[in-house]
């Protein structure tokens, strides 16, 4: 309960700039009666925060609806209604990891939006909460990706297999299989490789990648997780459909919340893409990578 309470002040103060910027001004007063200015502000709010003009206009379009059965009369009011409707935007009761059993995360996104890292920190939340992760270090094409995981996994105390510099991916993947199964461990996260210009080698690595994980390891629970970066807003909504036509997405891990003002994204993605939000990140530190909680974020961006 600590752990959780600590994280959603850390969540508050990673969603800082876009409540202060934006959404904070419009429930600044909450004894302050609702009114049409209230909708145009909250409309002018949500798109500057970049959820997109399609789930802005659906949100508002919820909200009058629910304002006419339930008739709040302040802006306090509303937000606890408002905070209800982003809640379902995000919500997702798909079950992710099983308790037990062999499970795989492939973990794909372009260079520069925080997956090393992100795999870093999976496997530390991992490592805490009981189960036994290893690392596989299939980005052979960037220079010093193995060495950056490889720092990673030794502050998360886990272990590794990696090639050379260009070396087959899935031949890294197929080794760390072998591993894998030798150390009787039940989490493979696999790092591959960013490069989403040329979608087509991209889409072949990956799936031969994956044919290699359902061969080797046909029981396995696998999950396709994209990282993205949420300072690129509306951006990060482009290169996840780009993504998502070449790799089967399964999910989405969201970076660098706390250094920006358009923390709205998390609405747009489940709302165009279909996919849920599965982890966020607010800081630098080991620990800042957590399970997505709808609600908790719903109640720290208002």
């Amino acid at each position: 309960m600590e752990k959780k309470l600590g994280f959603f002040t850390k969540l508050k103060k990673g969603l800082e700039k876009t409540r202060d910027n934006l959404l904070g001004a419009i429930f600044g007063d909450p004894a302050e009666k609702l009114n049409d200015e209230f909708y145009e502000e909250l409309e002018d709010a949500l798109i500057m925060a970049d959820c997109g003009f399609d789930t802005t206009e659906g949100i508002l379009s919820e909200l009058r609806a629910k304002v006419k059965v339930e008739k709040p009369e302040t802006r306090a009011q509303a937000r606890e209604l408002l905070v209800d409707i982003l809640t379902k935007y995000m919500d997702n009761d798909t079950p992710f990891l099983p308790e037990s059993g062999d499970s795989v995360l492939l973990i794909v996104g372009v260079n520069g939006v925080g997956k090393t890292t992100s795999i870093g920190k999976l496997a530390a939340m991992y490592k805490t909460e009981g189960k036994k992760p290893m690392l596989a270090a299939a980005d052979t094409f960037r220079a010093a990706a193995a060495e950056q995981l490889t720092i990673w996994a030794e502050r998360a105390d886990v272990p590794i297999v990696k090639h050379g510099e260009g070396a087959d991916p899935a031949a890294v993947v197929f080794d760390a299989i072998a591993s894998y199964k030798a150390k009787k461990l039940d989490l493979l996260i696999c790092d591959t490789a960013g490069r989403l210009h040329n979608k087509k080698n991209l889409m072949n690595e990956l799936a031969k990648i994956r044919r290699v994980i359902d061969r080797e390891l046909p029981q396995a629970h696998v999950e396709v997780l994209l990282v993205l970066d949420a300072t690129t807003g509306q951006n990060a909504i482009a290169q996840a459909k780009a993504f998502g036509e070449s790799c089967g997405l399964t999910g989405i891990i969201l970076t660098k919340l706390d250094g920006t003002a358009k923390g709205g994204v998390c609405l747009a993605v489940k709302n165009e893409l279909g996919l849920p939000i599965r982890f966020i990140g607010v800081g630098e530190g080991i620990d800042d990578l957590q399970p997505f909680d709808p609600h908790a974020f719903a109640e720290a961006l208002l």
